[in-house]
């Protein structure tokens, strides 16, 4: 098996401001596996170090260590082929494309969306979110009447940058009252900031503010002095925060937790908690989006699923968007794999 490596850039259309700085441009790291025997399978990783990941270098630097283990791959399961790459690279953005790239050949093979090798039921459709981008009123109550207009069940706005207030009532008074509010602050504040900002946000009417502040014991904190509901992020990285019942739900990423298995593993734990959980990409390409979108698809057929967010391929510049979002929900591709191609 022979594994290849190509990186691309991606422009956003317009930059997306966030408490942990700017995002401007998503470089991506292109995985290729093929053999003399089956067709060609494609994964990717796309790593955002000033969020909560590794650089490029360092994937990069695993992914060529996996090449070399594949060069003497004797063909035997994929568990037993990631336990191997993971042995001699622990690094989790790595192995999601990876393990993206061998579920996406594996589908091409049996001429079947990756979907369906998950669940023999996939929810033919995921709902979604839509993300505000405009750091004034004027801006962020356009987008939040379009998105209405297109029937997004429910918004995301960043916080934690500026004028919060403003922008989260002028979000909800253009929306309207039935569209579900979410914020995100991505661990912007210290504890009893989060509780102060929350309790003056909230009558916005939210559905959940995500990541107020970072760690187990903070967000527990802020969980039980607030009446609105909290969710994890990047907390939900930590060791043991799956699992701890601090929040009301959980935001999981293919790459953070290494890969499509990884993930249904994640959310079996978190529902057994009591949690909800909902997927998102951190401003992934088409290929990331698309195994998210896989993954969310298997696991709206056991259990509800609360808007992901994954309609983040039109913010990009010159990038054909291969899944849109209609209606407010996304639909699985019906073509084999993972049904798109490297932009």
């Amino acid at each position: 098996m022979k594994l290849e490596l190509e990186r691309r850039t991606l422009r956003l259309a317009r930059p997306l401001q966030t408490s942990y700085g700017e995002v401007r441009e998503r470089e991506l790291a292109i995985v290729a596996l093929s053999d003399e025997e089956g067709p060609t399978g494609y994964g990717e990783a796309a790593p955002l170090p000033d969020y909560d990941g590794p650089d490029m270098e360092t994937v990069l630097a695993a992914l060529e260590r996996y090449a070399r283990v594949l060069t003497d791959w004797d063909g035997a399961e994929a568990p037993r082929l990631l336990d191997r790459c993971r042995a001699v690279a622990d690094e989790p953005a790595a192995l999601a494309a990876l393990e993206m790239a061998l579920w996406d050949r594996a589908g091409k093979r049996a001429g079947k969306p990756l979907a369906e090798l998950l669940t023999d039921t996939p929810a033919a459709s995921v709902a979604v979110n839509a993300t505000i981008v405009s750091l004034d009123r004027a801006g962020a109550a356009e987008e939040a009447a379009a998105a209405a207009r297109a029937a997004f069940p429910c918004l995301k706005v960043k916080v934690g940058i500026g004028d919060d207030a403003g922008r989260v009532a002028a979000v909800r008074a253009a929306a309207g009252a039935e569209i579900s509010l979410r914020l995100d602050a991505n661990g912007a504040w210290d504890v009893e900031h989060a509780i102060r900002a929350i309790e003056a946000l909230a009558p916005a009417g939210l559905e959940l503010v995500e990541e107020p502040t970072h760690g187990i014991a903070a967000v527990r904190e802020v969980r039980e002095r607030v009446a609105a509901r909290i969710a994890i992020d990047e907390t939900a990285g930590e060791p043991g925060a799956l699992g701890a019942g601090v929040a009301d739900a959980v935001c999981l990423k293919v790459s953070r937790c290494g890969g499509i298995g990884a993930l249904l593993a994640a959310a079996s734990l978190v529902r057994a908690s009591g949690a909800e959980v909902y997927l998102a990409s951190t401003l992934d390409g088409p290929l990331g989006v698309a195994a998210a979108l896989h993954a969310a698809a298997a696991l709206a057929s056991r259990g509800p699923l609360p808007p992901c967010g994954l309609a983040t391929l039109a913010m990009f510049d010159g990038v054909e968007d291969p899944l849109p979002a209609r209606g407010g929900e996304i639909a699985l591709p019906a073509k084999p794999g993972l049904g798109v191609e490297p932009p």
